[in-house]
């Protein structure tokens, strides 16, 4: 997660109540992407530590155990920094241009110059991340699925470069020649296809081809499926997106929650403020005396009880509204107990750290070595496939 400062109930709802499900059923890594901050705000680093910290004690805030997983930042691992120019020099240029949020971001934050090498690369440092601790699944939104799909697509180009077994690729080549020069010629665009160009179903029709082919010896048969796929030792690993339902929250004028929008409650809020901000929130239209009736659809405090409400408190809030039965300011005040309900362990648990800031820097060390360490394998093996082992 980039360092923004503060998280506050969006990021919880749509992020950090996955994590902390997801760190009960496998180890995980969660790092401070301070070097990401730089690919958009690299003239405002003045805030980059700050808003680190406070985003890790929100982590821990939320429940993130580091008895169950690892908190690290990304610039004190600098192993994702060589990996990254490592992966660099053989990634086509063309592969970057080409993912979805490239133009994107370029067009929503047309206010910044982002014509810079960074921003281009930034996919790219992403799949460093994840393929630097050969990671199985990365937890994404729909919307994420490209990136993973771009670090599939480098880990296997990778692996087709500098994952070989001695004289791999003239085994493979005299195992294409025994089928023949027309489905050798098919077999090996299919390849192209795959491996330039990322086309799934170009490697699912040069599977299917060899499926048919009954004159190859299964070690030929064998080799070739790794062929098609980049072939040999799989240094770097494919990482698969693990799909999650990213909960969509509202914020206090209906819009989704988020910074730019002034419109968010924080995770450390004082219950005085969160009172404040909800009282005051804007309701339908109609109602502008407390005997007129509503409309709970138009009422972006509906929005929040379609979050924290249970079915019988949605019957009373539809019932009450539509009748002109209660007020708005009943109406919203379960939506305060439920929001007050929900943060105050948060706050609880987020004094101790803030109180002792040296046990969430002790906490961010032990992962950042922890990190490290598991960092360290993969560079040896990838210098070593890169000749680049100087031992």
């Amino acid at each position: 997660m980039r360092p923004t400062g503060s998280l506050h109930l969006g990021h919880y709802h749509g992020v950090l109540k996955n994590w902390v499900r997801l760190q009960a059923e496998y180890p995980c890594l969660f790092f401070v992407a301070d070097w990401h901050a730089l690919t958009t705000d690299y003239e405002n680093q003045a805030d980059v530590q700050k808003n680190g910290w406070d985003m890790v004690i929100d982590w821990l805030a939320a429940g993130i155990d580091p008895n169950q997983s690892i908190l690290f930042i990304q610039s004190q691992v600098p192993e994702h920094a060589e990996l990254h120019l490592l992966l660099s020099m053989m990634t086509p240029l063309g592969w970057l241009e080409r993912v979805p949020t490239y133009k994107d971001q370029q067009e929503k934050l047309a206010e910044k110059d982002l014509s810079t090498y960074g921003f281009l690369g930034y996919p790219l440092l992403q799949s460093a991340d994840i393929l630097i601790y050969r990671a199985k699944y990365v937890p994404v939104g729909e919307d994420q699925v490209p990136h993973v799909e771009f670090t599939r697509e480098v880990a296997r180009r990778f692996n087709h470069l500098y994952g070989r077994e001695p004289g791999f690729e003239e085994k493979a080549k005299a195992a294409v020649k025994k089928m023949g020069s027309k489905k050798a010629r098919l077999l090996n665009e299919l390849r192209t296809k795959f491996l330039e160009h990322g086309e799934t179903e170009a490697l699912s029709r040069a599977q299917a081809l060899l499926d048919e082919l009954q004159n190859l010896s299964r070690g030929d048969r064998e080799r070739l499926y790794g062929w098609l796929e980049g072939g040999g030792k799989k240094i770097l690993v494919e990482p698969e997106a693990l799909l999650t339902e990213a909960s969509r929250m509202p914020g206090l004028d209906g819009q989704k929650m988020s910074k730019s929008y002034g419109n968010t409650i924080s995770l450390r809020e004082e219950p005085e403020s969160i009172a404040k901000k909800i009282r005051t929130m804007p309701t339908d239209p109609a109602r502008v005396k407390r005997t007129d009736p509503g409309n709970p659809e138009k009422c972006p405090v509906w929005s929040l009880h379609l979050v924290y409400s249970d079915d019988d408190r949605k019957k009373w809030v539809q019932q009450g509204c539509t009748t002109a039965g209660i007020g708005c300011l009943e109406c919203k005040q379960p939506v305060i107990e439920a929001i007050q309900a929900e943060l105050a362990p948060m706050r609880e648990r987020a004094q101790v750290y803030l109180d002792d800031p040296t046990l969430v820097r002790n906490i961010v060390a032990d992962g950042c070595e922890k990190a490290k360490r598991l960092a360290e394998e993969t560079m040896r093996d990838v210098r070593e496939a890169m000749g680049l082992s100087y031992v």
